[in-house]
């Protein structure tokens, strides 16, 4: 288990601090994670990498020329927030566009399009590749996760960088790299996060898990432990099997650890899978051991083949191109000179708050205290939400409302004081909740913050019909952000309910205290109906049916605080 630590909760944030310290030679960091402290003589179209924490060398580790710009860095095994994949990407911008790649991960891809979003907004030509390689997660290529294959597609695009393609250019060869590559892994342990007493999952002594995720999803299939040649023949069968249309013979395999196996044991394993893809008829081209893609201590390995065309061709040119990380190095690159790190202008700098009329201003310092008290029940709640998320997924949803809430409680609160109305302190809280939450969860909690202050605004004291309206907005904004519907398994069938109720209720012509406390009842009860759902969206889609049985972690929540919140409304 992981064992050096100082407060689990600043864990990513001094693993940023050090990783920069020991690697100036190649980066520096920013609000949101690190870029490269070099510069391209000529300016390039710029490549931002990222995802959660706990997987070094990825991403971090594959910022310097002739590969990453720059990775935004998310918490432990939890996407970066849109605010840091943004900071990321504008201080990795030289003027000719910027190309995001990143797993194909729920709260990856709402991050980081939003923040793509707001690139565009601002002018700077933006595009998305997400990385699609494990086999395992879904039936449909276009679904799937990615995994230790990032490295594949981060590779190709950023040679298409150094060597100048446009913007068109590096998009092309990085969709071409992610549709040629394929992963597999195996998982004999599961990982325990920094704090944690247990790890994330388990798996029985002389057992195997097979299509693991890296962030602790449990594998879908379980077999005994093989022998290294076992193993071997198990990752190369399945792979060979998913051989991609239009690939040659050619063919780039990277053998994965993810923690714990011990670089001996790869090239054990390494051996027989060289000789099986000679069997097959293929031809190795410049293969990798060593550790790309970890999840912190978990016990396992993947493999990776990226394909090439049959004789030597653009893909292998780039794959094989130099470059210099503090992780992945080839060649020497040429070109680049150092850089000063730019001020920061905006440290200490105070945030925005607009003045509420005096109604809305002691509505705001209860939207305020709420808070308060919403932080202190995600903190006792914090274990039991992540021992529910853990069932069929990845058991951080705990730590990430926890995290969320507390930022929440202090944004609020500094805009309370500040004179802000309710809109203004549900905004803040908004921001400061996706910000530090990040993941899937942080995203979806800031929409619908952001929805609610919106519509309530900073005018006056809301009445019933006002909180309900902006209630069915905050809605509608959830689903907007993350496309689920009544049934999935997420927290909007708990949302619904309570919307529905409170219309009903506030309707009626009810005190809108009491309205809230049946709305509050109903969340709570559909809630925990998910229990016979079959998850049918994101992370837990892959374990639909082990998740029956056990309520939505995201519905659980959201009724916790709903709850919570309806002894402090205006």
């Amino acid at each position: 288990m992981t064992r050096l630590f100082n407060d689990p909760d600043d864990f990513a944030t001094e693993m940023t601090s050090g990783l920069a310290a020991a690697s100036a030679r190649w980066l520096r960091a920013v609000p949101g994670g690190v870029v490269r402290s070099t510069e391209a003589d000529e300016p390039t179209v710029s490549l931002v990498v990222g995802g959660g924490s706990g997987h070094y060398p990825a991403f971090a580790g594959l910022v310097g020329p002739g590969l990453a710009h720059g990775a935004a860095m998310g918490n432990l095994f939890a996407s970066p927030s849109t605010q840091q994949v943004h900071a990321v990407a504008a201080a990795a911008d030289r003027g000719r566009g910027v190309l995001m790649s990143y797993g194909n991960y729920a709260g990856d891809v709402l991050n980081f399009d939003a923040a793509q979003t707001r690139l565009r907004d601002a002018g700077v030509d933006c595009r998305t590749v997400v990385v699609t390689d494990d086999v395992s997660s879904a039936a449909d290529p276009a679904l799937r996760r990615g995994i230790a294959g990032d490295l594949c597609v981060f590779k190709v695009a950023g040679a298409a960088c150094e060597a100048g393609h446009d913007l068109d250019g590096v998009e092309r060869v990085a969709r071409l790299a992610n549709e040629r590559t394929r992963s597999l892994g195996v998982a004999f342990d599961g990982c325990t996060l920094p704090g944690a007493g247990s790890p994330l999952f388990t798996v029985p002594d002389g057992r195997m898990a097979v299509g693991l995720g890296i962030h602790g999803e449990p594998g879908i299939d379980e077999t005994d432990v093989p022998t290294a040649a076992g193993l071997a023949e198990l990752l190369v069968r399945g792979l060979l099997a998913e051989r991609p249309a239009g690939a040659g013979d050619r063919v780039v395999p990277i053998l994965n650890g993810l923690g714990s196996v011990k670089y001996e044991e790869l090239y054990v394993v390494y051996g027989a899978v060289h000789r099986l893809l000679g069997e097959a008829g293929l031809t190795v081209v410049d293969p990798e051991v060593g550790e790309f893609c970890t999840s912190f201590d978990m016990a396992g390995a993947s493999l990776t083949l990226l394909w090439l065309d049959d004789a030597p061709g653009e893909l292998e040119r780039l794959w094989t191109a130099p470059c210099d990380t503090p992780a992945f190095r080839r060649g020497a690159v040429a070109g680049h000179h150092g850089t000063a790190a730019p001020q920061d202008t905006t440290a200490g700098a105070p945030v925005a708050v607009t003045e509420g009329s005096p109604g809305s201003r002691a509505c705001g310092a209860r939207v305020a205290a709420a808070f308060g008290a919403v932080a202190a029940v995600l903190d006792a709640e914090a274990d039991r939400l992540g021992r529910l998320d853990r069932v069929a997924g990845d058991g951080d949803h705990g730590i990430g409302m926890q995290r969320g809430g507390r930022a929440a409680r202090e944004a609020a609160a500094e805009a309370a004081a500040r004179g802000a109305g309710a809109g203004t302190v549900l905004r803040h809280a908004a921001d400061a909740w996706g910000d530090r939450a990040g993941g899937t969860s942080g995203a979806i909690w800031a929409a619908l913050l952001d929805a609610l202050g919106t519509a309530l605004g900073d005018t006056g004291t809301p009445d019933a019909a006002a909180v309900a309206a902006a209630v069915r907005a905050a809605e509608l904004a959830v689903a907007a952000a993350g496309g689920a519907a009544v049934g999935d398994k997420t927290m909007v069938d708990a949302l619904d309910p309570f919307a529905t109720v409170l219309d009903e209720r506030v309707g009626a012509g009810e005190d809108l205290t009491v309205a809230w406390a049946a709305a509050a009842d109903a969340a709570g009860r559909s809630a925990e109906d998910t229990a016979r759902l079959t998850a049918r969206l994101g992370r837990a889609r892959a374990h639909g049916e082990r998740s029956v049985g056990t309520p939505d972690p995201g519905a659980v929540s959201f009724a916790l605080v709903v709850r919570t919140a309806g002894e402090y409304l205006c």
